[in-house]
């Protein structure tokens, strides 16, 4: 059915295939939409292909486009990831924030919307536990849906706008990991590392890899990744 077809933003990470599990589980038909944008490392990339085939996606597009052309982030470019740190100064945006990358995927997912018929998107972003980017909040959220209305066919005629949904935005990393088990989800297959070994181990130092392993250690639960540190206990 056509209200039932929803793309979900799949970057092959914790959050993301957690939301396209509860996509799944509320009985929207997903099409998973990855990108390969410039970061540091394609793994993320192999793990949503992975990760789309386990969930049955309809279909599956990677879309390659280059951020670095840009730069401005330690994700696009040779400025150093951060690590080992403690928490975000009050206002501090980190350098691994990606400038208007959220906007640039949901502008990607909203144009296939409209092809394909789709009512819905579902992105993971969180605002409880994250990295201080300005693109994971609530009021973001809010004003790129009604910049959607605005823009679209079905917001202009009123037929039948995208609604989009972000599920996870208001959980802690530790809610949500117990939300994706409770949903099956095998979480061996995501990765969330912004700078792992040339081995493909995750560093288990980055604002990603100490997020994650705090909210699997506040869920009970040990993290089934295997990362080049000791920082699982």
């Amino acid at each position: 059915m056509k209200s039932k077809r929803a793309v979900v933003l799949l970057s092959g990470g914790l959050d993301s295939t957690t939301t396209l599990a509860i996509a799944k589980n509320e009985r929207y038909v997903p099409f998973a939409l990855t990108f390969s944008y410039g970061q540091r490392h394609y793994l993320e990339v192999e793990n949503a292909r992975r990760i789309a085939d386990a969930f049955a996606a309809e279909r599956h597009l990677v879309i390659p486009i280059d951020l670095r052309v840009f730069g401005g982030s330690a994700l696009t470019s040779e400025l150093p990831v951060p690590r080992d740190r403690v928490g975000n100064e009050p206002g501090e945006i980190p350098t691994t924030y990606v400038p208007a990358r959220n906007t640039i995927f949901l502008s990607y997912a909203l144009a296939w919307a409209e092809v394909i018929e789709a009512d819905h998107i579902f992105i993971g972003v969180n605002s409880v536990d994250y990295s201080g980017y300005p693109d994971c909040r609530p009021e973001y959220i809010a004003a790129y849906q009604t910049m959607a209305r605005l823009a679209t066919r079905a917001g202009v005629e009123g037929t039948s706008p995208v609604t989009i949904h972000a599920p996870l935005i208001d959980r802690s990393k530790a809610e949500i990991i117990r939300m994706g088990i409770d949903l099956d989800v095998d979480y061996s297959l995501t990765f969330s590392c912004y700078d792992p070994t040339e081995g493909g181990l995750a560093c288990g130092r980055c604002d990603a890899c100490l997020l994650r392993l705090a909210g699997f250690r506040q869920a009970g639960t040990v993290d089934p990744i295997p990362y080049q540190t000791s920082a699982k206990t």
